[in-house]
C-alpha cells in the first residue's frame, strides 16, 4: 500500500470508527508503528487530526478561525441555542462564554428578558446592546483573537468577582475519552476559571463537535451539569453513559 493510500485508509477510520490505533492499524497492514505513528504526525500538521497517546482522534472544525466558523453548522447552533437561552432565567446572573454558538445564544434571549450577563467576548456584548433589559459587564484583558475573547491575568482576576448561576460554555470538541477541549491553553485555562465562579455550567455542543477533540484539555465531565446538543449518535451515547445529563436540541 502507498503512503497516500494508507494516510486515506487513516482517514477513513477517523471518520467510520471515531479513533485511530496506531499498532492495531500497523499490524493489520504489516508496516512498522513508525510508520503509523509519522503517518499521523504529518496529518496533524495537515490539521487533519489530532494525535493523542496511542492513535488519533478526528479533529474539530470548531479550530477554524472565527469568520470561518460562522458559516459551520449555522442551524445545529441555533438549535442548541434555543434550549441554552431557556437556561437564563429572568433575574439571574449567566456567564457567555465567546464563539459562534454563544452568539447565537445572544439571538435567542427574548428582547424583553432582565438578566445580568457576563463575558469576556466584545462580540458578545456588542450583540447585546438591543436587549436594554439585560445588564452586561464586559471582562478585560488580552484578546484571543481565534474566538474573540479576553484571556490571561487580567482577565482571570476580574472574574474572581463574579457570582453566577449558569456558565454557558463553548468548547471545540466533545470526545467520550479525551473529553471537552478546546485548541487554545490560555483560553482552556480562562473557561476553567469562569466555569468556577457558576453554580452551573452548560456545554454548548453542535453535532460537528460530538466525537472530536483538539490539543487542551478544558473541564471534565464530572464538573458540568450538561451537554446541550443536537447529535444523536453513539458519541451522544457514550458520553450520557459516563453521567452526563444530554439536553436534546
Amino acid at each position: 500500500m502507498l503512503v497516500g493510500e494508507r494516510r486515506e485508509l487513516l482517514l477513513t477510520r477517523l471518520t467510520t470508527e471515531g479513533k485511530v490505533l496506531a499498532k492495531d492499524v500497523a499490524a493489520e497492514l504489516g508496516v512498522s508503528d513508525d510508520s503509523i505513528r509519522r503517518d499521523l504526525r504529518d496529518l496533524a500538521a495537515a490539521g487533519l487530526c489530532q494525535r493523542v497517546y496511542g492513535g488519533a482522534l478526528p479533529v474539530s472544525p470548531a479550530v477554524a478561525d472565527y469568520t470561518s466558523r460562522t458559516s459551520i453548522a449555522v442551524g445545529g447552533k441555533d438549535r442548541v441555542a434555543a434550549v441554552a437561552a431557556g437556561l437564563v432565567r429572568p433575574g439571574s446572573t449567566v456567564i457567555l462564554d465567546g464563539g459562534t454558538t454563544t452568539l447565537a445564544v445572544t439571538k435567542a434571549l427574548p428582547r424583553d428578558l432582565e438578566a445580568t450577563v457576563v463575558t469576556h467576548s466584545p462580540t458578545i456584548a456588542v450583540a447585546l446592546l438591543d436587549h436594554h433589559g439585560i445588564e452586561v459587564f464586559l471582562l478585560g484583558g488580552r484578546l484571543f483573537r481565534h474566538s474573540a475573547v479576553t484571556c490571561g491575568a487580567a482577565a482571570a482576576e476580574a472574574a474572581q468577582a463574579i457570582h453566577a448561576d449558569v456558565f454557558l460554555l463553548g468548547v471545540t470538541g466533545v470526545h467520550p475519552e479525551a473529553g471537552l477541549t478546546t485548541g487554545d491553553a490560555d483560553e482552556a485555562a480562562m473557561k476553567r476559571t469562569l466555569a468556577r465562579r457558576a453554580a452551573d455550567t452548560y456545554v454548548l455542543a453542535s453535532a460537528e463537535k460530538l466525537g472530536t477533540a483538539s490539543r487542551f484539555a478544558v473541564l471534565p465531565f464530572a464538573d458540568i451539569a450538561g451537554v446541550i446538543t443536537d447529535a444523536d449518535d453513539q458519541n451522544v451515547q457514550k458520553v450520557a453513559d459516563q453521567g452526563v445529563p444530554i439536553l436534546r436540541a
